[in-house]
């Protein structure tokens, strides 16, 4: 008896030495380990997909730290939006029209929801949202009847002047990448982005992120607000 009471002791012992070792993932520390992951990205190209209502654009993202973003559409096609840490730019070619806005960089990742997946944007994202996993910390698909897998965190905004009220990162539990960011905005419309084949540290130049005006296009200044900072 007094043999298996000191053996009862040691496996109690060794058991708690385990756990104590194994790091607790909480859903705010996955979504801290996936902000590291993309503050050691310089830059990155993926394919694309917005979902807005029942419409789908699609396209090629680029970005580059810190705040370099452009979307080249090939759905519409020729459609371009462009921030180059100062101005953020879109060519909408159905009625030839170019709009500009100086925007800071804090409001860029606010701005546009592709701007999220970037070290900036989750930094953002952690100050300014509370973090909880949306059915638990382990990998489920990510559509219903899709084999892809993915860890699924749900963001709820702590302060009322942030654009969505709610936000769904679906993140590769493989990679900490980001695959699919979802919002609710505050006029309650859902928004989707999604990303793939998306290819890291490629050698991106700030030259990407100017864009040449058309000369035949129409220019409309501070068309969202009034210069910020």
């Amino acid at each position: 008896m007094a043999k298996r009471g000191i053996s009862l002791f040691f496996i109690l012992i060794f058991s708690s030495v385990i756990l104590y070792g194994q790091e607790i993932v909480t859903a705010g520390r996955f979504l801290e380990m996936v902000s590291e992951t993309y503050a050691g990205i310089r830059d990155y190209e993926a394919n694309i997909v917005i979902r807005s209502g029942n419409t789908d654009m699609t396209g090629i993202v680029s970005n580059l730290q810190p705040s370099f973003l452009r979307i080249d559409f090939s759905r519409p096609a020729e459609q371009v939006i462009v921030f180059n840490g100062e101005t953020l730019t879109v060519y909408l070619p159905e009625f030839r029209a170019v709009l500009n806005q100086s925007i800071s960089r804090s409001r860029m990742s606010t701005s546009t929801g592709a701007g999220l997946a970037s070290a900036q944007g989750l930094t953002l994202l952690r100050n300014n949202y509370v973090t909880s996993f949306l059915t638990g910390p382990n990998p489920e698909p990510l559509d219903a009847n899709s084999a892809e897998m993915v860890v699924k965190l749900r963001l709820t905004r702590r302060y009322t002047s942030e654009g969505f009220r709610e936000i769904i990162l679906s993140i590769n539990p493989e990679t900490n990448l980001i695959r699919r960011i979802e919002g609710r905005t505050i006029a309650d419309g859902d928004v989707r982005f999604d990303f793939s084949n998306i290819r890291i540290n490629l050698g991106i130049p700030e030259q990407r992120f100017i864009y040449d005006t058309p000369a035949s296009a129409n220019m409309y200044n501070n068309f969202m607000f009034r210069d910020l900072d």
